[in-house]
């Protein structure tokens, strides 16, 4: 039988090969496995468990996701040692910390993009700067991409002949297509037209890039994004919260969603589809957006409440 090292070594490549990205695990359970032999110990076990996810160094509120990282590799392990321990749920107090989304108006989008249009243009900045980023945030807004995804995005993966962006995550191994609007092709044809006009020399092939020509820096894209919501009103000066760029997304997989409710069509049975559409490696990523917007609660409350009239 492997040790525990090694199976976690297999347990971890295995997730990726699923699509799970993995990173706090990798990090994380290392430490677990060298807590479980420093207690000589060969097999995990639901004490050592807790003892390692409540170590007086780590805050309560990090408890029960350490647990939940545990708990997913004992599952694994389990299949061959029976003497392992698979914690059971509930254990530990969760609190969620998962943002509430906001969800932009059409509105809002509208004027964080004129606003992107009136960036200063002067040196440090240039003129491609305010065309970068309306391009960009409305690009996300239109077709639910991660900002990850948008800022990866090469020249060989935009075909506006087939109106269609190809999305890669070589890590993982995982590509999709995600078609786009006709008016959405006419942005990036005419951004790509001003990048390549202003450029007089050979750049990256990313298709956002900086003044350098590199590839544009998430960071830089934050710090624009929080000048341009301060300015139209969505984020007050001086405050750290507010709006995000991920909630582009949200908006886009609640838009489709009720959309959906609206003409009557079963979104149980289509979820799969948005699932795939936006790169979610499991169905219940989707699922959450139902429970993230009112409206789209009241939506399935009334579709439930028609399919129970019709049964009595």
């Amino acid at each position: 039988m492997n040790t525990l090292q090694e199976s976690l070594q297999d347990y971890i490549v295995l997730r990726r090969g699923l699509g799970y990205k993995m990173y706090e695990e990798s990090l994380m359970l290392p430490r677990f496995v060298e807590y479980v032999n420093a207690h000589q110990a060969s097999h995990i076990t639901t004490r050592l468990a807790l003892e390692w996810a409540q170590k007086p160094s780590v805050q309560p509120a990090e408890w029960a996701r350490r647990l939940c990282f545990v708990r997913g590799f004992a599952r694994y392990r389990s299949a061959t040692d029976a003497m392992t321990e698979v914690p059971p749920l509930g254990l530990l107090p969760y609190r969620s910390s998962r943002a509430t989304p906001h969800l932009y108006s059409d509105e809002e989008i509208q004027s964080l993009l004129a606003a992107a249009l009136q960036l200063p243009t002067a040196s440090p900045s240039t003129p491609l700067r305010p065309w970068v980023f309306h391009c960009l945030f409305g690009l996300l807004s239109v077709t639910g991409m991660r900002i990850s995804e948008a800022l990866d995005l090469k020249i060989e993966d935009v075909d506006l002949e087939q109106a269609i962006l190809t999305i890669r995550a070589p890590k993982l191994g995982r590509t999709r297509l995600v078609p786009i609007h006709d008016s959405t092709c006419a942005v990036l044809s005419d951004y790509l037209e001003r990048r390549s006009q202003f450029f007089d020399r050979p750049i990256s092939s990313f298709v956002f890039v900086s003044r350098c020509g590199t590839r544009l820096d998430g960071g830089r894209v934050h710090r624009a994004f929080y000048i341009l919501s301060r300015s139209v009103g969505l984020r007050k000066q001086g405050e750290s919260k507010g709006p995000r760029l991920h909630d582009f997304r949200h908006r886009f997989a609640v838009q489709v969603l009720t959309r959906w409710y609206l003409s009557g069509e079963d979104p149980a049975r289509r979820l799969p589809i948005l699932s795939t559409y936006l790169g979610h490696v499991c169905i219940a990523e989707t699922y959450w957006y139902l429970s993230s917007c009112p409206e789209l609660m009241s939506q399935a409350m009334a579709r439930l409440e028609k399919r129970w009239g019709e049964q009595s």
